[in-house]
């Protein structure tokens, strides 16, 4: 089994030999103690080690200690662009899939690799070099929301709603296709990715370094009855890695090009492809086009994207849900896709009106399972005490329930089905009666109530869209011109200059503009997201700018304390204001 498990999860591939001479590189900056202590603090103390059995807490307090060990360990590993053959050993950890009907395939079972924490901390530390050589040259692309600091889901997300309301406000037809690379990480080619790199101008030891790190590794399988000896491995990107996402994201830097009344948002090895003409038909023309020239270019990588994960979508506005849907499909390698009635796409669930219901009804759905599965543990007047019983309400159903409240808007029946839910959380947490009113109810179980949570996120995640770098973040680069912030970099590919012009109806919205009463016409979505943040902006003539260290080359701006202190203030309004309305609303009862 272990011979089998090997073959499929790491199948082989022709060996790569390092260089078998090692010189300093003497443009390679050397290795501080800064960047050391910078790559331990991301760390999470508990991490499982490698097979070294090490932990993260080791070596934060060895580094705390004398932190001149790591320095001379890994310093001249930076220098030489080498990564020592003890660092590449790593477990694989066998798990079984949920749900399987049989186990005697090895597509049942999954693989958790643990590399050993000291090249964890080398990996960061080239992550962090090569992804800023990376930022000065361009190789990424600027819609990238996949693995890169300070981006999320939610803005690869909302990235593809507001250019999709874009380009229906010009009375265009919109379409999406979703792809997904096959065996994206298992299929990256060494002397490729050697030449993209080296093309791209990373530094010569940087590259070295890489190459050194992706050959002559081995894993050891870890399950019941294994035989425990080290297999050794060709792998492409190992698993685990802290360098490996990053690695992939350039390698796969070719695929991306600029679609004409389009948009194309990757999220790592998920694109999203977005076209809009006047019919639909002429979108499948379009969308099968731009498929074959995305072929080809993966061909030339030696990559290529999964059919039957591929899902399509006709987007529609909310005036034509009386009109006839359109049922065009696309071929793709001799397969047929039809229109999908909804998509789910990095967690999130979309429909072609963009109808909230379809996300809202099925996280209701996975935290009342999760609910019904904790709820065991503290049946009423025994289990486990009630401060524990608050900790995984908060940490473990709330973000189940609220994950997307951040994208939607909620409509009042929504909001309603999930403060139901939610009452019997906090009943739960603190063993009242069901009788309780819902007011004392929510001050004793200190968990505002979900009409207040779904606002107060919304705030959150709209400071975080207006504050990053313009130039790093696809949300921000689609704010308002006029929008305060310290950068007037705007995307590009941005669909809102053709909307110039337009009749009044049509014609978004300023950013800052209050919605009309009754609401004819709209913001676009990134729009209204900005507009929470007006009543916390007072008193500031522009935004504060977030991971502006990320940014290469470094513009002139404020203290980077300066702007952080701001933003920390900013949130701290915020919690004020979820504060506030929730003593106004369930305010403390008089005992």
């Amino acid at each position: 089994m272990n011979n089998v498990l090997l073959d499929h999860f790491f199948p082989p591939k022709e060996p790569f030999s390092p260089p078998l001479r090692l010189r300093p590189n003497k443009l390679a900056p050397p290795l501080t103690t800064d960047e050391i202590a910078a790559a331990l603090s991301k760390c999470s103390p508990t991490s499982a080690p490698g097979p070294d059995g090490i932990p993260y807490s080791t070596w934060k307090q060895v580094n705390k200690i004398n932190p001149s060990i790591l320095l001379n360990i890994l310093g001249p590993l930076v220098l030489l662009g080498y990564h020592r053959a003890s660092l590449k050993g790593s477990n694989g950890v066998v798990l079984d899939k949920l749900g399987k009907p049989s186990y005697e395939s090895p597509s049942s079972f999954r693989i958790i690799v643990l590399i050993r924490i000291i090249s964890k901390v080398l990996e960061r530390i080239i992550a962090a070099r090569v992804l800023a050589a990376a930022r000065i040259r361009g190789l990424l692309h600027p819609n990238q929301c996949g693995s890169l600091p300070g981006l999320s889901t939610y803005d690869a997300c909302l990235t593809l709603t507001n250019d999709v309301r874009t380009l229906q406000r010009l009375r265009l037809k919109v379409s999406s296709p979703f792809l997904d690379i096959k065996a994206g990480f298992d299929n990256v080619d060494n002397k490729t990715l050697a030449r993209i790199l080296r093309e791209g101008g990373i530094p010569p030891y940087l590259v070295s370094w890489a190459l050194s790190f992706l050959g002559e590794r081995s894993c050891t399988l870890v399950f019941q009855e294994a035989p425990g000896t080290p297999a050794p491995l060709n792998v492409s990107a190992p698993q685990g890695s802290p360098i490996s996402l990053l690695l992939f994201l350039l390698y796969i830097a070719p695929l991306h090009f600029g679609i004409p009344r389009g948009l194309m948002i990757p999220y790592v090895d998920d694109f999203a492809l977005t076209v809009a003409s006047l019919s639909y038909r002429g979108n499948i023309r379009r969308l099968q086009d731009l498929f074959d020239r995305l072929e080809r270019k993966a061909s030339c990588l030696g990559v290529s994207f999964s059919v039957a994960k591929t899902e399509l979508i006709h987007w529609r506005t909310p005036s034509q849900r009386h009109s006839p849907k359109c049922v065009s499909p696309i071929q793709i390698k001799g397969e047929m896709f039809h229109p999908s009635n909804s998509i789910r796409w990095l967690g999130y669930w979309f429909t072609p009106a963009l109808d909230p219901a379809a996300h809202l009804s099925r996280r209701l759905a996975l935290a009342q399972g999760a609910f019904a599965l904790i709820r065991r543990l503290s049946p009423p007047g025994a289990g486990l005490p009630l401060y524990l019983c608050h900790r995984l309400a908060t940490w473990l159903i709330a973000p189940i329930l609220l994950y997307g409240a951040d994208l939607f808007t909620h409509s009042v029946g929504t909001t309603t089905r999930l403060d139901t839910f939610w009452r019997k959380v906090q009943r739960w947490t603190t063993n009242c009666f069901s009788a309780t009113p819902t007011g004392i109810l929510s001050v004793e179980s200190c968990l505002p109530p979900v009409s207040l949570l779904i606002p107060h996120r919304q705030r959150l995640a709209a400071l975080r869209v207006v504050c990053p770098p313009p130039s790093l973040n696809p949300v921000a680069a689609r704010l308002h011109p006029s929008f305060p912030s310290l950068s007037v970099h705007r995307a590009p590919d941005s669909s809102r200059a053709i909307t110039r012009g337009l009749s009044s109806v049509y014609l978004p919205l300023n950013w800052k503009t209050p919605r009309p009463v009754p609401p004819i016409r709209n913001h676009l979505p990134v729009d209204a997201v900005a507009h929470r943040t007006i009543p916390f902006t007072l008193g500031l003539s522009r935004m504060p700018m977030i991971n502006s260290d990320l940014v290469c080359p470094t513009p002139v701006l404020p203290p980077q304390s300066l702007m952080d202190s701001t933003y920390s203030a900013l949130k701290k309004r915020v919690r004020e204001t979820l504060l506030e309305e929730w003593a106004s609303l369930f305010p403390t009862p008089e005992y």
